[in-house]
């Protein structure tokens, strides 16, 4: 049984049926099989509803929510200002910007996508207007948008800990040196590929004398509360003074003050476009994650979790070659399964097979994120991919052919993760 519906899901998505429209047939696949399967309608739509009935759920759109307003409110652009002002002429300084911009604008919006948009919509144009090339710097912006989902506070980080019963706050903070990590490794693969390809360094020079002419403090305090941002969510969950789904709301209140108040960059009319924008990109995701809860009690149901874990136990009985197995399972499914449900089923059937191999699930939790951040830049469904294109019109294979070098730098900081936990946990 559990062949035959795995069978069918995959069908379903080669045959480019949306997710939610797969996991919906899947799930009643078992009981049109077999009669006394115990899941009736009721017992679909109940688990269904009680996918989205949780408290610690509400952090997400609410996540979604003040990421909208940034974006809004043009909080991406005086992020990159600094981060221009900081890397300056040296080589290849303005696309290591846009990594660092996109490092910090994932730390506000939680989301890759969100990051892809508010991020490539902005400096996409700048980049292209100082010399390089269209697909190369949008490539960057999609493979540096994935920080979105690594850099706290991460949406798919909520998902995971609602599924594995692990700490949100704790995940949040594991994620900080990861994703840094990977920041890091996009850097210098940035850096080789400017000194070996050149730079218009007259374009160059003028923009950042330009940037420099608005007077360094000024750039600096203009960028100062978007900088704050940060702090004040990662602050308030480190301390104890609010819990990850309070410190969402929070973020709200804070985005929308300096929005409207401080930076005067979205007027109170306004408001309604953003709240529509939000709404709009929440709800596919509120539905997939409903539908992939009833899938995973579905399988659990058919025995799914012990037969993979007496599968892994008697092949990869070790945990060097049981994370080794993972990520490549991981990397794979990354590539035709957007990260929400997939996050959401196969956080319950790992858990019982990697508590009894000594790993941690905050460290699990993050190498699992870390794949299907890469799994954002692999054709053929890389999301990120897909909102790049959306950008510039560049056709997705050749967008995707082009983020191949910066996926692979992903990977190489994906095996440091993976094998060396510190880097998940020194900060928990």
């Amino acid at each position: 049984m559990i062949t035959i519906i795995f069978t069918v899901l995959i069908i379903l998505l080669m045959l480019s049926f949306p997710i939610a429209v797969a996991l919906g047939v899947t799930i009643v696949v078992p009981g049109l099989i077999d009669s006394s399967f115990p899941t009736s309608i009721v017992y679909l739509i109940r688990s269904i509803i009680n996918g989205v009935d949780s408290t610690p759920l509400l952090a997400i759109p609410l996540f979604v929510l003040s990421g909208a307003i940034m974006a809004k409110g043009g909080i991406s652009k005086k992020l990159f200002d600094i981060a221009a002002l900081i890397t300056g002429k040296r080589t290849g300084g303005l696309p290591i910007a846009v990594v660092l911009t996109c490092l910090f604008y994932g730390s506000i919006s939680g989301s890759g996508p969100a990051t892809c948009a508010a991020v490539g919509t902005m400096v996409i144009p700048i980049l292209v207007s100082l010399g390089y090339e269209k697909v190369y710097v949008t490539s960057l912006v999609v493979a540096a948008s994935g920080l979105g989902i690594i850099i706290p506070p991460s949406i798919p980080f909520i998902l995971w800990g609602l599924g594995t019963d692990t700490s949100v706050g704790s995940l949040f903070i594991g994620g900080i040196i990861p994703g840094i990590l990977i920041a890091i490794s996009l850097i210098i693969y940035v850096y080789i590929y400017c000194k070996k390809h050149g730079e218009d360094k007259e374009k160059i020079a003028l923009n950042y004398e330009q940037l420099r002419s608005r007077g360094v403090i000024h750039v600096l305090l203009d960028g100062f509360w978007a900088l704050l941002t940060p702090v004040i969510i990662l602050g308030g969950i480190y301390t104890g003074i609010v819990t990850p789904t309070e410190a969402a709301g929070v973020s709200v209140f804070y985005s929308l003050i300096i929005s409207l108040f401080i930076y005067k960059s979205i007027k109170f009319k306004g408001l309604v476009t953003v709240l529509y924008e939000a709404v709009r990109s929440y709800a596919p995701l509120l539905v997939l994650i409903a539908l992939a809860v009833a899938f995973s009690r579905v399988l659990s149901l058919l025995g799914a979790p012990k037969a993979l874990g007496t599968f892994l136990f008697n092949n990869f009985s070790t945990k060097f070659s049981f994370l080794l197995m993972l990520n490549i399972v991981l990397l794979l499914l990354g590539m035709v399964i957007d990260v929400g449900p997939a996050i959401v089923i196969i956080g319950p059937l790992l858990m019982p097979i990697a508590v009894p191999l000594g790993i941690n699930m905050v460290h699990l939790g993050i190498i699992v994120c870390v794949n299907l951040a890469i799994g954002f830049v692999s054709p053929p469904f890389g999301l990120n991919i897909f909102v790049g294109s959306s950008l510039t019109n560049i056709p997705v294979m050749e967008l995707g052919l082009k983020a191949i070098p910066f996926a692979l730098c992903i990977l190489v900081a994906l095996l440091i993760i993976t094998y060396i936990p510190w880097f998940s946990m020194v900060l928990i």
